[in-house]
């Protein structure tokens, strides 16, 4: 199994005088090695996530505001040849490289590297700076060097497209990676590494410089985020996501086939696994069954009754029941 791992640590295990310091070298090791400044530094507060996924890490970082800066003298000291993808979710971030000067709000992204020098300004507006931060080593970044580098230290669009499949999916991850098994943080940091270089392929039109295997796995993982997004619609199938995707529900059929379902069992299995957290959620206790299994897209309770049961071995009311801590249902 490749190597993968969630690692999260926080200011409070050094005392007031130290954090800052302590937080500069963590930026070194997670990150790259720059300056840093904050008018906070007597009473600094930051933690992070670190995720080791396939092909690159995912780091994530909330802290006091600050000013980071990383000179030429630092590039000749240490240089990863990293690329780095980030997403704004807090105070604005002013961001400066290779010329290109951008401020960037909550939902925002941008690319840099640490191969040039680079100014990185956490606006203070009274609260933490949330920042998350892919990295893409620059040997595996299937594009051409030059039109990579013409977007560093641009704003990036994440409103359609692929960039909004790939702002939700490092927003989702952020939030659900400590939850996540090592199989599963194994497949998601394909996934990750897949939609960003499309996006950033799609963003330099070097779509041609994609493989067609790669091409394929963006596809089916566009798919898979339209399944996830639109379980609630009954009338979700392959023939309405095929025409959402402007491809053949042939095509639709031969990209599932390299996977262990089929389009119909994905939805299916998907469906289940919502109703099955919904069923476990107190918070949900006075929804009916049959209100939950119609919240995420079964139109006829027998049929999910079954197919519930048959997935995992109970039927759905005393799944609930055990979970919750309830009493049973009683038999009519």
């Amino acid at each position: 199994m490749a190597d993968v791992g969630v690692t999260r640590v926080r200011t409070d295990v050094v005392s007031p005088e130290d954090r800052l310091g302590w937080w500069s070298s963590l930026l070194a090791e997670a990150v790259m090695p720059v300056a840093v400044s904050s008018g906070h530094a007597d009473h600094f507060e930051g933690r992070a996530t670190s995720l080791r996924l396939p092909h690159t890490e995912m780091s994530m970082f909330a802290s006091s505001p600050l000013s980071a800066q990383r000179t030429p003298a630092h590039i000749r000291r240490a240089d990863s040849e990293s690329y780095f993808l980030g997403l704004v979710h807090g105070c604005p971030i002013g961001l400066e490289q290779r010329r290109n000067n951008t401020l960037l709000r909550a939902g925002d992204m941008a690319l840099f590297d640490t191969w040039h020098p680079l100014t990185c300004e956490f606006q203070d507006q009274g609260r933490q700076s949330r920042l998350t931060l892919i990295r893409l080593p620059r040997a595996t970044v299937p594009l051409p060097y030059d039109r990579a580098d013409a977007l560093l230290g641009t704003r990036l669009p994440t409103r359609t497209g692929t960039g909004a499949l790939l702002g939700t999916y490092l927003s989702q991850l952020r939030a659900n990676a400590p939850h996540c098994d090592d199989a599963e943080l194994i497949r998601l940091g394909t996934v990750g590494f897949e939609l960003v270089t499309a996006f950033l392929a799609a963003r330099t039109d070097s779509l041609s410089a994609l493989s067609a295997d790669i091409r394929h796995q963006v596809l089916t993982t566009r798919v898979l985020a339209h399944i996830d997004h639109h379980l609630a619609d009954p009338k979700l199938g392959p023939a309405s996501i095929a025409a959402h995707h402007h491809i053949s529900v042939r095509l639709l059929h031969l990209l599932f086939r390299r996977r262990p379902e089929t389009v119909s069992a994905t939805i299916r299995r998907r469906r289940l696994e919502r109703t099955r957290a919904d069923l476990a959620d107190p918070r949900l206790r006075r929804r009916t069954v049959g209100e939950i299994a119609l919240r995420w897209g079964f139109r006829h309770p027998a049929d999910f009754s079954r197919a519930f049961r048959a997935a995992y071995g109970v039927p759905p009311s005393e799944y609930r029941h055990t979970a919750l801590g309830t009493d049973p249902p009683h038999a009519w």
